[in-house]
């Protein structure tokens, strides 16, 4: 089945959470130092990610582009509006720790390289193999997360099912659109302006600045524009 890897993944992060509320209460200090680890983590995997580019002007553009669609959008805004609107359905009694938990962990899950791949994998080839992965990984996370940003980890689970599946069931066609050539191109590109997001998470995981990440999303679309243009129409 086309959405299995994406279920098990989204299945994951759920189990994971409840595993998570089961871990004894974490002091403030433990929390401050736990949440500054996996910002650094964090910000080594996007370091990673960014260096694989081949072509950085294509990072960079996408990113300036990307972020003025998401500016104008204000993707950031509405992620954190579903997230209160969570919060108050829900009448948790700390403001804004759902929404932030939500919000963090979302883009976490959704920015990083393996959930296209993995999904693009899903859908073409029927191999589940990388989200598999991802799931042991966004599992480990989301217990690490709910235990020092709360329950509302759990809520993640959904943008993760619906993005990750829409790429898996898209991917079934996708061979018969796309040249190979433009799709590694794409991928790897896509790794790259990934991982640039991927920092600006880490950053924000450790205070050091606050970056509007939601709002950079619209820059994956782009790579996907200029790549194709670039293979069409070479330098």
């Amino acid at each position: 089945m086309v959405l299995t890897g994406t279920v098990v993944n989204g299945l994951a992060i759920i189990i994971a959470v409840f595993l998570g509320l089961l871990v004894p209460t974490i002091s403030e200090k433990m929390k401050t130092t736990i949440l500054q680890a996996i910002g650094l983590a964090v910000v080594v995997l996007g370091i990673g990610m960014g260096l694989k580019s081949e072509q950085f002007l294509i990072v960079i553009g996408s990113l300036v582009i990307g972020g003025i669609v998401g500016e104008q959008l204000d993707l950031e805004g509405k992620l954190n509006y579903i997230g209160t609107w969570i919060e108050k359905k829900l009448g948790s009694k700390q403001e804004g720790s759902v929404a932030k938990a939500f919000v963090t962990t979302t883009l976490i899950y959704v920015v990083g390289a393996m959930a296209i791949l993995g999904a693009l994998d899903s859908g073409i080839r029927g191999d589940h193999s990388i989200l598999y992965t991802k799931a042991m990984l966004d599992g480990f996370s989301a217990i690490i997360f709910t235990s020092t940003l709360g329950y509302g980890v759990i809520f993640s689970a959904i943008p993760v099912i619906l993005y990750q599946g829409g790429i898996a069931l898209l991917a079934t066609q996708i061979n018969e659109l796309i040249p190979q050539a433009l799709m590694d191109a794409f991928i790897v590109e896509m790794t790259a302006t990934g991982g640039v997001m991927i920092i600006a998470i880490g950053l924000n995981i450790l205070g050091i600045l606050k970056i509007r990440v939601a709002n950079l999303l619209p820059s994956i679309i782009v790579v996907a524009i200029l790549v194709t243009i670039l293979y069409r129409f070479p330098i």
